[in-house]
């Protein structure tokens, strides 16, 4: 059955409420001007110049722009935009460079991220998801900590705004721009630490084991997520300082004061599956790096990072096998159908088999961007030969969400198939190579159409253009909007001003009438006055008059 791609059917007006934006102001994430802009009337998103697509849910899981550079690798590595991650993916990775950073002391580690990550599609055999379309989850195979995710995450698909992330010169520090529609392709998904890595790590993953289970200062998923919570430290941030340099409420990265309790223990509820029955711990089992407690002497911080583009190169996006090796995109890997259970931990107990070519069916890019690590948008293999492949098999959902974010039920990974080293000497598996199409030729010469310097120079100026354009025209809508507000002000201001003329003419003609009326009083009070004294002088005649 085919898999229908929802794509931009997914966006619609965004419903981001007064209660949502007060949160916000109150984590200090709009405290810097135009940081952030809430979408007005628009059901797709469009970015202004310099702004990218987000969600509310993601801003108060850690995201904060400028972007850590360790997520703007993994969104390149992976080939994923922001809106492909769901929020509880957003906070594994906020956890786990905050892990690294305050309880590690090191950077952000990528061997260690792929000794403990993979990631896995957001939907079924019927809905392919592009919003929220990625999960991450933890290796089956992995002890790691226990984070407690909500079931659901409701409805925040619809609270989508705009982020300020300002161009830097290495496009590498740019995450890419927004594109709706742009298709979640398996590049690297299931790529997994060498045997180098893993013994690079060790030292690490030895520390996260004693973290866990040192009796009476255990650390927990919940503990790591209410530390960078309550100090107002955007692990998902470019930051001037590692959190291991943390300096209290004055520490430059602060984006406000640190948390009272009420208000953390509301937001850790509100982004985990406690209840209010639940105790939210306000304080760590162990204490964590920072300018008070110092690292050891001679400790190491360095970390290997996940690899960016190169020279400013993002249109041809590299893909990092398992043995570290780049490699083409368009090289293509065959993997069987497994069942995923859906839970956080993504299970792996399937074996891979290769499918032929012989009697496929039907390609569709759609279904096969369920479990194919190749980009949806090719066709199927034709006539290849085989090779060998070291590639893990990828977990499927199989549940369909409805809508939001979902936490699927819990499987038995007891049994897990251990996936062979690359030294090991195990029959490998076949992998087929699509057949190359002809390139689209200019003149004479034998360079792709796509790949000519004078092409790519003309695409990204018609980006540019396009961008300018919308920019122009997000301005004219603006100075119309304000052309409208002064001829109303105007009107207003006219208004106002024949009421005061009105008011002033009112005003002169009760104060005329206040004039007469007080000379009409003083003529007729002396009128009376003189009729009195008439009138005492006659009764005064009558009496002399009737005695003598």
């Amino acid at each position: 059955m085919a898999t229908a791609d929802l794509g931009s059917i997914e966006w619609e007006r965004s419903k981001i409420s007064t209660q949502d934006i007060n949160l916000l102001k109150k984590l200090g994430i709009s405290k810097k001007q135009d940081s952030l802009r809430f979408p007005k009337e628009e059901s797709y998103p469009s970015p202004p110049m310099e702004y990218r697509v987000s969600f509310v849910d993601h801003l108060i899981r850690g995201l904060s722009s400028p972007i850590h550079d360790f997520l703007c690798g993994l969104l390149f590595v992976y080939g994923l935009q922001l809106h492909h991650l769901t929020p509880n993916s957003i906070l594994h990775i906020s956890i786990f460079i905050t892990l690294c950073e305050s309880f590690l002391g090191v950077q952000p580690n990528w061997a260690l991220w792929k000794l403990i990550f993979l990631l896995r599609r957001n939907g079924s055999s019927n809905v392919a998801y592009n919003i929220g379309g990625v999960v991450i989850c933890v290796r089956p195979d992995v002890e790691y900590f226990d984070v407690q995710f909500p079931d659901s995450v409701q409805g925040w698909r619809k609270k989508w705004l705009y982020i300020h992330e300002e161009n830097h010169d290495s496009v590498e520090h740019n995450i890419p721009p927004f594109d709706g529609n742009a298709k979640i392709r398996r590049r690297s998904w299931d790529a997994e630490a060498s045997d180098e890595e893993k013994a690079a790590t060790e030292a690490l993953m030895t520390r996260i084991h004693e973290l866990q289970n040192t009796r009476g200062q255990e650390l927990s998923g919940i503990q790591i997520t209410a530390y960078f919570l309550r100090i107002r430290v955007q692990p998902l941030q470019a930051r001037k300082k590692p959190l291991w340099m943390y300096a209290g409420d004055d520490d430059v990265d602060c984006l406000s004061i640190d948390l009272p309790v009420k208000d953390l223990e509301k937001l850790v509820r509100k982004i985990s599956s406690l209840s209010k029955k639940d105790t939210i711990p306000s304080s760590c089992g162990v204490t964590p790096y920072s300018s008070t407690n110092a690292l050891p002497q001679n400790h190491k911080t360095a970390s290997p990072v996940p690899p960016l583009p190169e020279g400013g190169e993002v249109e041809e996006w590299v893909v990092v096998t398992d043995d570290n090796q780049a490699a083409s995109p368009r090289n293509k890997r065959k993997r069987g159908k497994v069942v995923d259970s859906g839970t956080s931990k993504a299970g792996a107990s399937h074996a891979e088999e290769v499918i032929p070519n012989a009697g496929r069916k039907t390609f569709n890019p759609y279904e096969d961007a369920l479990v194919s690590s190749g980009d949806e948008d090719e066709d199927p293999p034709i006539d290849a030969t085989a090779r060998t492949s070291m590639s893990r098999t990828l977990v499927v959902s199989e549940a369909q969400p409805d809508g939001d974010e979902t936490s699927p039920p819990q499987q038995d990974t007891e049994h897990p198939t251990l996936v062979a080293s690359p030294r090991d000497s195990s029959p490998k598996r076949a992998r087929v190579d699509p057949a190359k199409e002809p390139a689209m030729l200019i003149g004479c010469s034998m360079t792709p159409l796509m790949e000519e310097p004078l092409m790519k120079e003309f695409i990204r100026l018609g980006t540019q253009f396009i961008g300018y354009r919308d920019y122009a025209a997000k301005l004219e809508e603006t100075l119309a909007e304000s052309n409208k507000c002064a001829d109303a002000l105007a009107i207003k201001l006219e208004q106002s001003d024949k009421a005061r003329k009105k008011a002033e003419a009112d005003a002169a003609t009760v104060e005329d009438l206040r004039k007469r009326l007080h000379e009409t009083d003083a003529a007729t009070v002396e009128d009376l006055r003189k009729r009195l004294h008439a009138l005492s002088k006659d009764i005064c005649v009558d009496y002399i008059t009737h005695h003598t």
